[in-house]
């Protein structure tokens, strides 16, 4: 095969059989582009490595490669090893796709990709119209967040979001290809030129935010952002991190919500957008108390994000040499992704 090389990578966590699935359909995807498919094991530490590189050998899938990070980093880290791997014989691909193991893509899926960066040599990253088992769209397409936006988000107040609506995060589903500030890192392509400009994923992120950080990241390099209505991905959801069944929010979540505010805006913003949080929140708990519904939200959540921002301030304010990250930021992350 000629043309431009893709590398498709697919991060598995205690997932094979699943993760499996998603590189057939991915295959499927390749045929007639150059390239492979990379399965990084993130330490998964159940035998998962082990079943999928058995499989992949039964089925003779020659254009597919296992490997073992030999650390669960999360999902950036994940994603870094494999794209750092490169090509089978240590290959440079034109392009990344990067596809979570719980997405199918349909078989021209990856082509529509290619195709839609082929005409719009700005865009650094183009990502699929992502649906449920059931057919029904899932919200992939965002603004970047703001201190309106975390205010808006937090209240749920129809007045506030009307007054706001510029700043709301999630996107409607477009109905046809447009430009986003970021999408879902579930079925993204990627150029190989632009990462070599701006980076891999911050690996300070465990989960959550890293895709959004490497695309404002690119935005500030000069490269859009495309979602392209046409490329059409089946997503699971939540099917390595548990989030749907969260009984309390992780603290990997609140150091990677925090870390994005404070690397992209500054800690005076991060501290405005948090306490625009708290806020909204604290009146939406009001809301729910008078009229007798359910917040919805885990519990705990105000008073654990609360917490959490005073103890890394409190750090911060300790340790922090001016004009640098905060130290304890840098080193927070909770490292499993159950």
């Amino acid at each position: 095969m000629t043309g431009p090389t893709v590398l498709t990578v697919i991060l598995n966590w205690r997932t094979p059989e699943m993760t499996l699935r998603s590189a057939e359909a991915a295959l499927r995807a390749m045929e007639g582009i150059a390239g492979a498919v990379t399965i990084v094991d993130n330490a998964s530490g159940d035998g998962s490595f082990e079943v999928m590189a058995a499989e992949v050998a039964r089925r003779g899938w020659d254009r597919v490669q296992v490997l073992q990070a030999g650390r669960n980093g999360g999902f950036g880290a994940g994603n870094n090893f494999g794209i750092r791997a490169g090509l089978p014989g240590g290959g440079r691909p034109n392009f990344v796709y990067v596809l979570n193991s719980d997405a199918f893509p349909a078989p021209d899926a990856l082509q529509r990709l290619m195709d839609h960066l082929a005409a719009q040599p700005e865009a650094g990253f183009a990502g699929s119209y992502i649906h449920g088992p059931d057919g029904q769209p899932h919200e992939t397409a965002f603004r970047f967040p703001s201190i309106t936006s975390e205010f808006e988000g937090a209240i749920r107040l129809g007045l506030v979001s009307r007054w706001l609506h510029a700043s709301i995060v999630p996107l409607p589903v477009p109905d046809r290809t447009t430009r986003v500030d970021w999408l879902a890192g579930a079925s993204v392509l990627m150029r190989m030129d632009m990462l070599d400009r701006i980076g891999l994923f911050d690996e300070v992120f465990f989960l959550y935010y890293e895709e959004t950080e490497l695309m404002h990241r690119a935005v500030a390099a000069g490269f859009a952002t495309d979602y392209v209505r046409a490329s059409k991905v089946e997503h699971i959801g939540s099917a390595s991190t548990g989030m749907k069944t969260w009984a309390r929010i992780p603290r990997f979540w609140l150091d990677s919500r925090l870390y994005y505010f404070t690397k992209v805006h500054g800690a005076p913003y991060a501290a405005l957008a948090t306490l625009a949080r708290l806020t909204g929140g604290a009146l939406w708990r009001l809301r729910c108390l008078i009229q007798r519904r359910d917040p919805v939200d885990p519990p705990h959540f105000l008073a654990d994000m609360a917490l959490h921002y005073a103890t890394h301030a409190a750090t911060a304010r300790r340790e922090q040499p001016r004009g640098t990250t905060p130290p304890a930021l840098a080193r927070s992350g909770h490292r499993s992704m159950t």
